[in-house]
């Protein structure tokens, strides 16, 4: 039977005997056949070489080498393999073709469309030669088989940046190895520990990957930051990892005092980077627009736009973009309540698992199905609302209210007022919840709400309150330097840390930089 001379993206189940030229990834020992993964530019697929059960077949072709292999193709539990009938090692120019050829076609397959945002956007706009660069960085990297690592921040925007991109990457990934198994291996998402990628998390995700290079000769990350990642705090994990060889992409749109994240990564996606503010546009925004250059065939995403964009807060500031994606969800079957319940359970829920990746279950609650999501919000989202009733009625009781100046600023002790760990509303949820109601009880316009805990601050201020966290952050750090002052977040909400021992310097801190600014 004469051999055809094919690319594995040409391969199908009527295919029969073919000759295939390609780089040995990865070769796994079972106890029956050899399995030596082959990759050729335009995808991937395993290859089964036998002799006799658990002895390893054709010993002398290695991993990383260039063969090229005539084989039979066949099915094994609905995934296409190839039959090895023969298989040798190129020659050095036959190994130099194949390398440029390789790297042609994946670069051009990394290539992105030049397609339209889904709304009508200056900060878009401004930032797409950013996003068309994160989006071909990432699917370069699927196509060079690199997996990928998603950190997000744990709350609703969060999860929204990060399923927003799951969305798009998981059938890249099925396509690129003829698997449906291998998102288990090539693609995690998790949440961060912390409101930034903290070196803790670096850490466990570097020694992750170089256990699984071991083992499974994979390769070293790209790793995605969502909904943090652009401030110094970010900057030591992200050097830690690269030393290891992993690589970077922050999708931000958090506030920093200095860009010390673009020089470090592949391409950095954040507002602030233009000349705009992370308080006109959600993380999940960003990356529902990225997720549709990333591929172009993505489902199930349009609404998330619109529900990270009301769970942090865009309608306030940017309703005009906000009405343009509630537009989009409606046309999806998802009214602005329903989102609103949505992003409820997302908040709840992320804080119940906390930092598992959970996969199948953020599955479900973002539609996947949408009759199961449908069930779950229903059950849920009146007892969440019921918690958030408790933990109201709890902050309002404890919190008090001061004039400084122009400026009202209402402080709640979180640690003397509210049960310990687990409980639900979150200290950032529950001073949201606590600043949000004194406004519309009692009409102020300039607040400041300050949910005060041992070793931090969380803070919720209007427009009128003439409030930056920023530059709250530089006068703690002038006035207190030895508090080891650190945090981040938008100019008017936002979260600090500190030493314990200089709670009441930083407290009293607050109330001198609030009295300094009411007259400006």
């Amino acid at each position: 039977m004469e051999n055809r001379r094919l690319f594995i993206s040409d391969i199908s189940a009527s295919s029969r005997r073919v000759l295939l030229k390609g780089r040995i990834d990865r070769v796994v020992q079972t106890g029956g056949p050899t399995i030596f993964f082959l990759s050729d530019g335009t995808g991937n697929l395993a290859l089964k070489g036998f002799i006799k059960p658990g002895e390893r077949a054709f010993p002398e072709i290695l991993e990383g080498m260039s063969v090229q292999a005539s084989i039979e193709i066949g099915e094994f539990k609905g995934e296409l393999e190839g039959e090895i009938k023969s298989i040798k090692e190129l020659n050095e120019r036959e190994v130099d073709e194949l390398r440029a050829s390789m790297r042609e076609i994946e670069i051009k397959r990394a290539k992105v469309k030049d397609i339209e945002f889904l709304v009508k956007n200056e900060i878009l706009d401004k930032l797409k030669p950013r996003i068309i660069k994160a989006a071909e960085e990432i699917r370069l990297a699927i196509i060079q088989n690199r997996p990928i690592i998603i950190r997000h921040h744990n709350d609703c925007d969060g999860y929204s940046s990060g399923f927003a991109l799951e969305r798009a990457i998981v059938p890249l990934i099925i396509k690129q190895h003829n698997s449906e198994k291998a998102p288990w291996e090539f693609f995690q998402r998790a949440p961060c520990q912390a409101p930034f990628y903290e070196l803790e998390d670096s850490i466990r995700d570097t020694a992750n990957s170089l256990r699984n290079v071991a083992k499974f000769s994979n390769k070293m990350p790209l790793i995605i930051i969502c909904d943090n990642g652009s401030c110094e705090e970010d900057l030591m994990a992200i050097k830690q990892g690269r030393i290891h060889g992993s690589d970077f992409i922050v999708v931000d749109h958090h506030g920093f005092d200095q860009d010390v994240i673009s020089e470090q990564v592949l391409a950095h996606i954040n507002p602030f980077l233009v000349g705009e503010s992370g308080s006109l546009i959600s993380a999940g925004m960003l990356c529902v627009e990225l997720a549709r250059f990333i591929n172009e065939n993505v489902e199930n995403i349009l609404q998330i736009a619109a529900m990270s964009g009301y769970s942090d807060r865009i309608d306030i500031a940017n309703k005009e973009t906000m009405e343009k994606y509630l537009a989009l969800a409606i046309a999806e079957g998802y009214s602005k309540e329903l989102l609103s319940d949505i992003g409820l359970v997302i908040e709840f829920v992320s804080s119940k698992v906390r930092f598992m990746e959970v996969r199948e279950y953020v599955e479900v609650v973002f539609g996947q199905p949408r009759n199961k999501q449908k069930e779950l919000v229903s059950l849920l989202a009146p007892y969440i609302k019921e918690l958030d009733k408790k933990g109201l009625a709890i902050g309002k009781a404890g919190a008090i209210q001061e004039k400084l100046g122009s400026v009202t600023l209402q402080t709640i002790e979180i640690e003397k007022s509210f049960p310990g760990f687990g409980f639900f509303p979150k200290p950032g949820r529950a001073v949201s919840l606590i600043h949000e109601n004194y406004l519309q009880e009692t009409g102020t316009k300039a607040l400041i709400t300050a949910g005060i805990m041992n070793t931090a601050i969380t803070l919720r201020a209007t427009n009128e309150a003439n409030f930056s966290l920023h530059e709250l952050k530089k006068y703690i750090y002038q006035k207190v330097p030895n508090a080891f002052i650190e945090g981040g977040g938008h100019k008017n909400a936002g979260s600090i840390t500190f030493l314990p021992c200089k709670k009441d310097e930083v407290v009293d801190c607050l109330h001198e930089f609030i009295l300094g600014r009411t007259n400006k």
